[in-house]
């Protein structure tokens, strides 16, 4: 198998781009993460994250989440273009700090949520969702 030039300068580009994007992407998600958080520390545990394992469709993926205790929750996707799915902001009054959607997922991806809890502190669940068709134009 022989490779013009033309070719192998194109194979070159195309590897160069994919391993950037990724880097790109989560990029998006950190930036977001920073700016729900101010900078400040996040501890794994306290929020509890339900999302499948495997969805078959990417255009409606279930989740749900909750944390006892919290003022608001961010739920990302962080591989989809735009990762802010949603922020829910809880009040004195909330008999529980959870919600449930639908979202849209790109494709495997992890869905990550940060809860604001009443103390100030900030807590983290992340669950890995494969992707089986995609669902923002794959």
């Amino acid at each position: 198998m022989d490779f013009s030039r033309r070719e192998t300068l194109a194979l070159g580009l195309g590897a160069a781009a994919l391993t950037i994007l990724p880097f790109r992407v989560n990029a998006a998600a950190d930036d977001a993460i920073a700016a729900f958080t101010g900078g400040a520390a996040v501890a794994d545990g306290g929020v509890t994250l339900g999302a499948p394992e495997i969805a078959e469709n990417g255009n409606t993926v279930p989740i749900d989440v909750s944390a006892e205790g919290a003022v608001s929750i961010m739920l990302l996707a962080a591989g989809n273009p735009t990762p802010g799915v949603a922020t829910y902001n809880f009040g004195e009054l909330s008999g529980t700090q959870s919600a449930s959607t639908r979202i849209r997922l790109a494709g495997t991806q992890d869905v990550v949520a940060i809860a604001k809890m009443a103390d100030g502190s900030f807590a983290k669940a992340q669950q890995t969702v494969k992707v089986t068709i995609g669902g923002c134009g794959g």
